[in-house]
């Protein structure tokens, strides 16, 4: 910028639309980038970091590996009857505490017959992680 006396001064502002421009393009990268990068990775299922829980109010049902399913206090159980004995307790939340040998798709079909009762509130129990 010329002055009146035919000198150059320096602009004492900076242009910050490059910067904007840049920061634009990164961020719509890493948007892009972020659903891809959780893809992929291998987890240990049994092995978790957590809060506690309390007994209250929840009913817990177990798996061993051996595919016997218990219920908290009934009692061992198969597959075919665990809805019915479930649908009486429609309004506790169910945790499952499965062995870590158990096939993940028999875990499911637990689940499943959980959720076919009409329970809505299920969770896993896992052991800690040290």
């Amino acid at each position: 910028m010329k002055t009146t006396k035919g000198r150059f001064v320096p602009l004492s502002e900076i242009n910050v639309t490059p910067f904007v421009d840049v920061m634009l393009v990164l961020l719509i990268i890493f948007m892009v980038a972020a659903p891809m990068m959780q893809q992929g990775v291998e987890v240990d299922l049994p092995k978790a970091k957590g809060k506690g829980f309390t007994k209250e109010a929840r009913l817990i049902v177990g798996i061993t590996k051996n595919k016997n399913i218990f219920i908290d206090n009934k009692g061992q159980t198969t597959l075919q009857k665990l809805r019915p004995i479930l649908k009486k307790n429609i309004n506790q939340e169910v945790l499952i505490k499965a062995d870590t040998d158990v096939p993940y798709g028999f875990v499911m079909k637990v689940m499943a017959e959980i959720k076919d009762a009409g329970i809505e509130k299920v969770g896993m129990v896992t052991t800690p992680e040290r």
